[in-house]
């Protein structure tokens, strides 16, 4: 399924690229579904999608409880069934840049929300889209999922986990009308970015990143990657010998303050 859509499910949805997605797409005849962990900043996100004309529906979930976000969304998708959902919230974090490894319970929480948590959003989902035979699934993934990194390793293990994860769902819905997108964006102006201590090539607005993403979900595209000069870098550094590839990334020393 293509644009136009007139329901809308995104999660992650109260600052960053979830807000900015969600803005994008509100309008009059629209109905909007918006989930976020912040109450105040997803107010206001549902704020400036009701002043674009928008019907929205808001809630304060963590995807990562996975009975409470089900429940919601075939609450949700009752009274507005369900045309695109946007699996994107996120976190992210990484140990010390002069530390061994990374804590358990650093990787298992980014885990728990970047892959498990969109597992609870897309699953519920599934068989209603499937049923009514049209919809679009997209997972916000990262150009992190084409190569670990070893600054971030529970970051770039649920990046690469959310993204083969879409890929194996995207043949198998084919059939039944149903769309699957994967997003692996590279950087843009964020919360989660703001802690990030290290370079930022190609850094790209927000809104800009949204924009991107919106075009080529509304397109039906399989793939959206960019900047093409960081996806080329991290698929090389993914096809060279490891020597090579672990020596190029080591040389990219950053630390991802946790939120």
């Amino acid at each position: 399924m293509r644009a136009p859509f007139r329901v809308v499910v995104i999660t992650g949805a109260s600052s960053g690229l979830g807000a900015a997605l969600a803005v994008s797409y509100a309008g009059p005849q629209t109905a909007l579904g918006l989930i976020g962990r912040n109450r105040e900043r997803l107010a206001a996100t549902a704020a400036a999608c009701r002043a674009a004309g928008a019907d929205v529906d808001s809630a304060a979930i963590d995807v990562a409880d996975g009975a409470a976000l089900a429940s919601w969304l075939e609450e949700f998708d009752r009274a507005h069934p369900v045309e695109l959902l946007i699996a994107n919230a996120g976190t992210s974090a990484g140990p010390d840049p002069e530390s061994p490894g990374e804590p358990a319970a650093m990787t298992l929480r980014q885990i728990e929300v970047n892959l498990v948590g969109a597992v609870h959003t897309i699953a519920p989902l599934v068989p209603l889209l499937c049923a009514r035979g049209r919809g679009r699934i997209v997972a916000i993934a990262s150009i992190a999922a084409y190569r670990g990194l070893p600054y971030s390793p529970g970051y770039c293990a649920s990046k690469a986990g959310l993204r083969a994860y879409a890929e194996a769902l995207r043949p198998r819905l084919a059939p039944h009308g149903v769309g699957v997108t994967v997003a692996c964006p590279g950087f843009f102006n964020s919360p989660m970015t703001d802690r990030w201590e290290g370079a930022t090539p190609f850094l790209a607005t927000g809104e800009r990143a949204a924009r991107r993403i919106k075009r080529g979900i509304d397109r039906g595209r399989a793939r959206i990657d960019f900047p093409w000069p960081l996806v080329l870098g991290m698929r090389f550094c993914d096809l060279a010998p490891a020597p090579i590839g672990d020596a190029i990334l080591r040389r990219f020393r950053f630390r991802i303050r946790s939120a």
